[in-house]
């Protein structure tokens, strides 16, 4: 019978307490702080009409500081069948929140016999389109031992949901040919110095330019892992392996050139940022 009745009459209380008349009126409240004097709260002086601050103290301006950033992802060498390489692949921007100037490099090459092969220099404007990601267009310039190409690109680059960094672009040729690259990376930190970070790159083409050993289609992937330590946030050497294949077309061609298909790499080296 209590346990029956108890509810009944909390329910009828809060009614009656719901009662106009019976209920404090808002205008009645105090609230915190409503009655406190303005000399306490604001310091002594002229404020600034927009922003309340003092009038002496500089106006808020939006977007206007410079910061920089600079990045070398991979700085590598590695050890394959065959002939020693080393890697190389940074980049970094000048500007503000929104508008970015943003420059690549990446390469690779022998380490003995010859110099860097596919060397490739990119300048780009970066405008955020939203808190994650940036929209790229500009220009890419490669050095090749054959003749050297200029591109127009146009891509996005941005951190993903779950926390993968992606770097995906459009590439038109000075002769109209088209590609495509995709960059995806993921950080899995074991501890907080030791990051394992998978990574996978991947080209396609939509023309056939056998003059650089491309078919039509997909015509190679990337993929690697590798174990860093960070001895400071600054400063990480690392460890790992890079696995590199060729596929259709692109995978004929080099077999008629007596080029290697496919290659696995163990690699060393180190990733900095400043």
């Amino acid at each position: 019978m209590f346990n029956t009745r108890l509810p009944l009459l909390s329910g009828l209380v809060l009614f009656i307490l719901a009662l106009p008349g019976l209920a404090p009126a808002a205008d009645e409240r105090e609230l915190p702080g409503q009655n406190a004097d303005p000399d306490a709260i604001y310091p002594p002086g002229e404020r600034n009409p927009q922003s309340g601050a003092p009038a002496e103290w500089p106006k808020i301006t939006k977007d206007q500081k410079l910061f920089g950033f600079a990045l070398i992802d991979r700085l590598e060498y590695g050890d394959p069948e065959g002939t020693n390489n080393y890697l190389w692949d940074a980049q970094g921007w000048l500007g503000g929140d929104t508008n970015k100037f943003w420059w690549k490099t990446e390469g690779e090459g022998p380490t003995h016999g010859g110099g860097p092969e596919d060397t490739e220099f990119q300048a780009l404007y970066n405008r955020m389109i939203s808190p994650f990601f940036g929209a790229q267009a500009g220009i890419r310039y490669d050095t090749n031992p054959g003749a050297d190409r200029a591109f127009g690109v146009l891509g996005i680059q941005g951190l993903a949901p779950y926390w993968f960094e992606s770097d995906t672009a459009f590439f038109v040729s000075e002769d109209g040919d088209v590609s495509f690259r995709g960059e995806f990376e993921y950080e899995l930190p074991l501890t907080q110095r030791l990051i394992l970070q998978p990574r996978l790159e991947l080209n396609a083409s939509a023309n056939d330019v056998p003059e650089y050993g491309l078919g039509q289609g997909l015509n190679d992937t990337e993929m690697g892992l590798r174990l860093r330590y960070e001895i400071r946030r600054e400063f990480a050497p690392y460890i790992g392996v890079r696995y590199e294949a060729l596929y259709g077309e692109t995978e004929d061609i080099a077999e008629r050139a007596g080029e290697a298909t496919s290659s696995t790499n163990f690699v060393i080296g180190v990733r900095a940022w400043y």
